[in-house]
């Protein structure tokens, strides 16, 4: 039995101390994955419960290690209670007067699984070794899951290789720890150094090199943020660092105490992060994008974004409700089981869920579809019924909307058809195009509303000062109703975000409120507009560089745009 699944009772718990890597959630290892899943407290700084949050169970508790108030899961006397509300997990910060440590064994010694997660490795975070001898002293069982160092990952992702062919030595430095004779050892060496810094220390370690031997004109990289979206790397020498970070406005700051990973040597050259910066290059890198619909919906369509490097916000415009008569639907739902029906036509996600939660309330499954033909509007559709354990016999060859799937539909056979008649489960705002598609090739139609689709609520009041702030980069607008919609729960988007639109006709909804379209996808597909929007600020880009301009996002070019710049992970 893995460690991490050990059974948990009133006298067995166990600690896992687990590595989060530098940043990026996407560089956890399976073992972590698998360690937080079965986890009972999860204890951490806040960024890395944010990297790791996602992958915990519902019901874990989150505590944060940073010292704050707590009553409200702590008591001011005796053990700390882990609370839990509402089946959800729910974050405390520790009491100053209790250390990560002893948290960490109370809980184990209460039979709880421990997750202590840490930044990078384990084996080198500054407290992470005096965790584990306490939980060794104590016998609270351990064990380590190690991480990416931010000292490795940071350069990877900053286009920095530590290496080469010839193999030259590679030094680590932590320089809030370092010692004069580190310095002057790594000093006089020739590899590549990499020193773990704070911005408002790149400069003094920088110096200290000097002092020990190494030239002033030696290149070398600052990267502050690595492998998040918030990453930005500076190139300059030993001797420039100092004024490279004042020309580019980021000294002094409030954020001068953030850590960052600088690389010195030969191998940080421009010319070389020119070729290899991949994860910066990425063409909506650091793109805050806003997709107007829920996280359900927009799952497939946001992983797609991040690809891209962008920061998708989900902000659902329309609210799903059931029909204000449910008897239409409920016949139509008998009809399917006996026999009423030759198809069964699927033009949403919603219609599926629809369908299924009518099966679901008369103890019907998947197995009701036995002998009638199923068709669904494009994949997404076709994904939801797969999901519910049906195979669609049609989903269109081309154009994935009522029009495709009207393309690839046969008409009506009295020879080869035994029943003439279709089930259209759909919204009661869907146009008309299916119905009378279908009925001139020969079908009967029962045209059901399967649910309602209203206005969403308006969401919090910082999202919606972004949107008409020009806090976001661009919003991809699916349909004409998420161009009503937002504009009617949260105000207009600013002139300098990039809009864009799945097809004509949202395109003219978004003109008539008084948008500029930047970008339309080349066919109606949600894949198919972030591409499009991708392609734009691959563009965007290239026009930039040739121009010997910074590469900037469209809403930093809002006037005050640094000052008042959000934070994207």
């Amino acid at each position: 039995m893995s460690p991490t699944t050990l059974p948990a009772g009133p006298d067995h718990g166990h600690v896992t101390f687990l590595g989060a890597g530098p940043g990026d959630p996407g560089l956890l290892t399976l073992r972590a994955v698998e360690a937080l899943a079965s986890a009972d407290v999860l204890v951490g700084e806040h960024e890395v419960l944010d990297v790791v949050r996602a992958h915990a169970r519902a019901g874990v508790a989150v505590l944060d290690t940073a010292a704050g108030s707590s009553a409200d899961v702590f008591p001011a006397m005796g053990t700390p209670q882990l609370a839990v509300v509402d089946g959800s997990s729910k974050t405390a910060a520790l009491p100053a007067s209790r250390d990560a440590a002893n948290l960490v064994m109370e809980a184990a010694r209460g039979g709880k699984r421990v997750v202590r997660a840490v930044t990078g490795d384990p084996g080198l975070d500054t407290y992470a070794a005096g965790e584990m001898l306490a939980c060794a002293a104590a016998g609270v069982p351990f064990e380590v899951v190690p991480g990416i160092a931010s000292a490795v990952g940071v350069p990877a992702y900053a286009g920095v290789p530590l290496r080469d062919a010839q193999g030259a030595d590679v030094r680590f430095v932590d320089a809030r720890t370092a010692s004069d004779r580190c310095w002057t050892e790594v000093g006089a060496s020739d590899g590549t150094v990499v020193v773990s810094t704070t911005l408002d220390s790149v400069a003094a370690a920088a110096g200290e090199l000097v002092s020990a031997g190494r030239k002033p004109d030696t290149p070398l990289t600052v990267t502050i943020g690595g492998t998040t979206t918030r990453q930005r790397t500076w190139t300059a020498t030993l001797g420039s660092i100092a004024q490279t970070l004042k020309q580019a406005k980021v000294l002094p700051s409030p954020d001068g105490g953030r850590p960052v990973i600088a690389v010195v040597g030969e191998r940080s050259s421009a010319a070389q992060r020119d070729q290899l910066s991949w994860f910066e290059s990425k063409p909506l890198f650091g793109w805050k994008v806003l997709v107007p619909r829920t996280k359900e919906q927009a799952a497939s369509l946001s992983d797609q974004l991040r690809s891209y490097g962008a920061v998708p916000h989900e902000v659902p415009t329309i609210a799903v409700e059931p029909p204000r008569t449910p008897q239409q639907m409920e016949r139509a739902v008998k009809g399917l089981v006996t026999g009423r029906y030759e198809w069964i036509a699927f033009t949403s996600v919603n219609a599926v869920k629809a369908v299924r939660e009518k099966f679901e309330e008369y103890g019907l499954d998947a197995r009701a579809f036995a002998g009638i033909k199923v068709a669904a509007v494009g994949e997404q559709t076709a994904k939801a019924l797969v999901a519910f354990g049906v195979k669609p016999d049609l989903v269109p060859s081309g154009e994935q909307s009522a029009a495709g799937l009207l393309e690839d539909w046969p008409p009506y056979d009295p020879v080869f058809d035994p029943i003439d008649r279709v089930f259209l489960p759909r919204a009661d705002i869907a146009t008309e195009t299916l119905v009378a598609g279908l009925i001139e090739l020969g079908w009967e139609v029962d045209d059901v509303t399967a649910y309602r689709t209203v206005r969403a609520s308006p969401p919090p009041a910082e999202t919606r000062e972004a949107i008409k702030g020009g806090g976001f980069d661009a919003v991809l607008f699916t349909s004409s109703s998420t161009v009503r919609n937002l504009v009617g729960i949260a105000g207009k988007p600013h002139n300098v975000t990039v809009i864009a639109c799945i097809g004509p006709a949202t395109a003219k909804t978004a003109e008539e409120h008084g948008l500029r379209v930047d970008v339309m996808a080349p066919e109606p597909s949600v894949h198919k507009l972030a591409e499009a929007l991708a392609d734009f600020g691959l563009r965007r880009r290239a026009a930039a560089l040739e121009a010997g301009d910074p590469v900037t996002r469209p809403s930093e070019r809002r006037p005050g745009a640094r000052r008042r710049r959000t934070t994207t992970t």
